[in-house]
């Protein structure tokens, strides 16, 4: 955020933080969640590379579109193992998959 629209901000009584400060979240709990989002951006990426559609996508995991949609934004209905799987199935090597979590 802009430091002059932060300062205007707080002279009129708000209070600006992150969304962690926001929601208190203990670091494991920040930590969960980069790696959750890390994980659904390289799918996007990955399958975007491959030329899928979400619908194709969906059919080679046996699952949805509106699940892959989910997977891609984030959703927190979506584990971390459907990720991971969805991952697998585009091609992703566990060395890639490894590096992915570490760089989150």
């Amino acid at each position: 955020m802009d430091k002059n629209k932060q300062r205007k901000l707080e002279r009129k009584g708000w209070k600006v933080g992150s969304a962690s400060e926001f929601l208190s979240l203990s670091p494991e709990e920040r930590a969960y969640i980069e790696v959750k989002l890390a994980l659904s951006e390289k799918l996007r990426k990955k399958r975007m590379t491959k030329k899928l559609t979400q619908a194709q996508l969906a059919k080679l995991i046996n699952s949805s579109q509106s699940r892959v949609a989910k997977m891609e934004a984030g959703d927190a209905s979506v584990s971390l193992d459907l990720l991971v799987r969805s991952l697998l199935a585009l091609g992703t090597s566990k060395h890639n998959l490894a590096q992915m979590i570490s760089y989150s």
